[in-house]
């Protein structure tokens, strides 16, 4: 018997109040109020609860092995600060449940927004469609957008760490709440379905030991190419999103680096992003390796007119005219390189797609323009690369834009929504008859 007042009671006492704290922990279907048509897809939420339920049993598990192991011979025999030490660790455990809560469930109380939250369901699709490239070997994951404050885009990639270790199920990718709603959104989108996958096909490890040759073959511009290969992740992405949505991506990366001169120009050469005046004529070099146009060209124009390099140190001025002379070389490298994952073929091959070339993406732009209702069935990837081509080439306006993309992602989340649905309908109806017996 444990007598009052005891170490040994005061820690049971505190055991057992994490255990009613935990019950207070519902799934999120029994507790978010959202619609339908913002939910997650049923992948992603089955993942979601199957992660969080095992985090609460397993708490539960452990709390009652510690009130149980309080009550025995070598529990009723120890010191109170072994006492206090194993309840601590019990203690750490219900935090990570609950930091693993607060990870998915800040993603999805953004669901129960007004319009917002049917929004997020249309970008999900979008980030599907762009991860899920034909003929690439892996299965995709899930993934799920939510909105934060900033101008940047993030992403916790599927099959990482959460707290306490255990691996998310789906990739949740952060969306600057500036950026909604435009073409200039999917820029930061798939950027991060970049990441994802990258990861996936292990194509950063590939290409570092590309760059790292080319490093060695090219001992005249080695440092410059230790430049290269520091942001060699982040150079991948962007080539990801460009083969995906093709000039809307490098023109909506030229409005999140938009910043005053000293943070385009910054000096700061241990960042796993490149220098942002770089990074733009990187985009636009990837842009005219994959498709071929003398937009690239026009787009890099306008950059550099925006961001003189006039003005700048001279040895700092060096260093970026040296980076900016070796771009075609490393947007060619991309380009042809041919990482394992992908059976010979080579990057610009296997992502980028002949439907995104401009002059076909306009042609698509001006047939939907007459029969709208087309755009709706169209693959959300292809849609926002032809409004940025439109945008491009001066064939919509932004107020035009904005409507139609929003009118889009609430068509695509409701599309999703029904498709779930009837795939449910069906699997119960196909259900086999259990007698009662």
């Amino acid at each position: 018997m444990i007598d009052s007042f005891t170490p040994a009671r005061f820690v049971e006492h505190e055991a057992r109040a994490l255990l009613t704290r935990a019950a207070r922990i519902k799934p999120f279907a029994l507790t978010e109020t959202t619609v339908v048509a913002a939910a997650f897809s049923m992948r992603a939420q089955a993942a979601i609860e199957k992660l969080l339920a095992h985090g609460r049993h397993e708490l539960r598990r452990r709390v009652t092995e510690f009130i149980e192991w309080l009550h025995s011979p070598a529990g009723v025999a120890a010191s109170a600060p072994e006492i206090h030490h194993r309840f601590v660790f019990v203690r750490l455990r219900f935090n990570v449940v609950l930091s693993q809560f607060d990870v998915f469930s800040e993603v999805m109380t953004q669901r129960s927004e007004h319009e917002t939250g049917v929004f997020l369901a249309g970008l999900d699709e979008v980030a599907r469609d762009a991860l899920e490239v034909p003929d690439l070997p892996f299965d995709a994951p899930p993934v799920i957008c939510y909105l934060q404050r900033g101008q940047g885009a993030a992403i916790r990639r599927a099959r990482t760490r959460l707290p306490g270790g255990d691996e998310t199920p789906v990739a949740i990718i952060r969306v600057p709440r500036e950026r909604m709603v435009g073409s200039g959104i999917a820029s930061s989108l798939v950027h991060e379905v970049g990441h994802q996958g990258a990861a996936l096909l292990k194509l950063v490890e590939s290409l570092r030991q590309a760059i790292q040759a080319r490093m060695k073959s090219d001992a005249a511009n080695a440092d410059v190419w230790q430049h290269w290969d520091r942001w060699c992740s982040e150079m991948m992405a962007d080539f990801w999103s460009v083969a995906r949505i093709g000039i809307g991506s490098t023109m909506g990366l030229m409005g999140v680096v938009a910043l005053p001169r000293p943070f385009v120009f910054r000096k700061e050469l241990d960042e796993p992003h490149p220098i942002p005046w770089i990074r733009v004529l990187l985009s636009a070099a990837f842009g005219s390796a994959l498709y071929p146009h003398q937009q690239w060209n026009s787009v890099a124009k306008t950059w550099t007119a925006f961001y003189p390099t006039e003005g700048l140190a001279p040895e700092y001025r060096r260093l970026i005219e040296r980076l900016q002379s070796t771009i075609p070389a490393v947007a060619r490298l991309f380009a042809e390189h041919r990482p394992p994952a992908l059976g010979g073929r080579t990057l610009g091959a296997s992502l980028g797609t002949p439907d995104r070339e401009p002059a076909r993406l306009t042609a698509v732009f001006e047939r939907w323009q007459k029969v709208p209702i087309q755009m709706r069935k169209a693959r959300p990837s292809l849609v926002f690369a032809a409004m940025g081509q439109a945008r491009a080439d001066g064939r919509i306006t932004p107020e035009s834009e904005s409507r139609v993309l929003a009118h889009l992602l609430t068509a695509w989340a409701l599309n999703s929504a029904v498709d779930t649905s009837e795939t449910c309908a069906v699997r119960t109806t196909r259900r086999p008859n259990v007698s009662a017996a």
